[in-house]
C-alpha cells in the first residue's frame, strides 16, 4: 500500500499494522509531533467523508492500494478556530435571553467548536460553562480567547510577557511554607493554583513555539530541563493530594521557585521570532 502526505509518498514500512485505523493512528502521533493535523483522507482516489470514517478505519491494509492523507498547520487552524470563537461570543452577547438559552445546542456543531473540544479541552470547558451553564461570563470568555489567539499568532511575544508572573509566583512559593504553618489555607491553595497556571502557559507556549520552528527542539538542556520539571510537577502535586503539606512547601521553596524560573530562561534563550 503507498502512503501519501499531501500529495508526497511517504517512505515507511509498514509492520503490525493490520487496517487502516492502525494506520492512520501511527500517523497522526507523527504528525502531531510536527505540529501537523489531519484534514482529509482518500482511498484508492476516493474522499472518505466523515459519514464512512469508521467503515475505513475498518478496512484490511491489504485491500487497499493507495492511502491519501491530507494536512494543515495545526496552529494555522487553531488561529482560525480562535478567531471565529471570538465572533461567536459577540454573536452570543448580543442574543436575547431565550435565544441565549438555545445557543450552545446549535453552535457545538459547528466546525470550529468540534475543533476546539478536540484540540483544545479546556478551552472548550469554559466556552460549555459560558454558552450552556452561565458560570463565566462572555466578556471573561472572551479574554480568555483573546490570549490564547495570541499565544498562536505571537508566541514568543506572548511568552516573554510571562516574566512579571513568573517572578510574583515565585516570590508566592517561597512565601508558601510559612503560609501552610501559620494556617493560611486559602492563601496556599491560592499559590499553588497560581503556579499551575502559570507553568501550563509556559508549556503551553513552549509546544508553540516548538510547532512553528521557532525553538531549537533538539537541543539537550533544554530537553533534560523539561524532563525534570514535569517530574517535579508530579512530585508536587502528589504531596499535595496527599496533604504532606511540610513536602509540599520545601519542593515549593526549594525547588520548584527555582526550576521554573530556569525552565523559562533555558525556553527564552533558545527561541528565535522568525519562523
Amino acid at each position: 500500500m503507498e502512503v501519501l502526505i499531501n500529495g508526497k509518498t511517504l517512505d515507511i514500512t509498514l509492520e503490525n499494522e493490520k487496517n487502516i485505523g492502525q494506520v492512520i493512528a501511527g500517523l497522526e502521533q507523527w504528525l502531531s509531533g510536527c505540529g501537523h493535523i489531519l484534514t482529509k483522507l482518500s482511498i484508492d482516489g476516493s474522499d472518505v467523508p466523515a459519514s464512512q470514517v469508521e467503515e475505513a478505519f475498518n478496512k484490511d491494509i491489504d485491500s487497499v492500494t493507495s492511502l491519501d492523507i491530507q494536512t494543515d498547520v495545526k496552529s494555522n487552524l487553531t488561529s482560525s478556530a480562535l478567531f471565529t470563537l471570538l465572533e461567536d461570543i459577540k454573536e452570543y452577547e448580543n442574543l436575547d435571553y431565550e435565544k441565549k438559552n438555545s445557543f450552545f445546542e446549535n453552535w457545538k456543531n459547528r466546525p470550529h467548536a468540534t475543533y476546539t473540544s478536540g484540540q483544545i479541552p479546556d478551552l472548550y470547558s469554559s466556552c460549555v460553562k459560558a454558552f450552556s451553564r452561565g458560570e463565566i461570563a462572555p466578556e471573561n470568555l472572551y479574554s480568555i480567547t483573546k490570549e490564547r489567539l495570541n499565544e498562536v499568532n505571537n508566541p514568543l511575544d506572548e511568552f516573554k510577557k510571562i516574566e512579571p508572573l513568573l517572578n510574583e509566583v515565585c516570590g508566592s512559593l517561597v512565601d508558601l511554607p510559612l503560609d501552610i504553618q501559620t494556617g493560611k489555607d486559602f492563601k496556599a491553595a491560592q499559590t499553588i493554583q497560581f503556579f499551575a497556571a502559570v507553568t501550563e502557559k509556559i508549556l503551553r507556549i513552549y509546544d508553540e513555539l516548538n510547532y512553528q520552528g521557532c525553538i531549537a527542539i533538539n537541543n539537550e538542556q533544554l530537553t533534560t530541563s523539561i524532563t525534570q520539571f514535569n517530574n517535579l510537577l508530579r512530585e508536587l502535586m502528589e504531596a499535595y493530594e496527599r496533604n504532606d503539606l511540610v513536602l509540599v512547601g520545601d519542593i515549593a521553596e526549594y525547588e520548584a521557585s527555582v526550576k521554573i524560573k530556569e525552565l523559562y530562561n533555558i525556553i527564552l534563550e533558545h527561541s528565535r521570532g522568525e519562523k
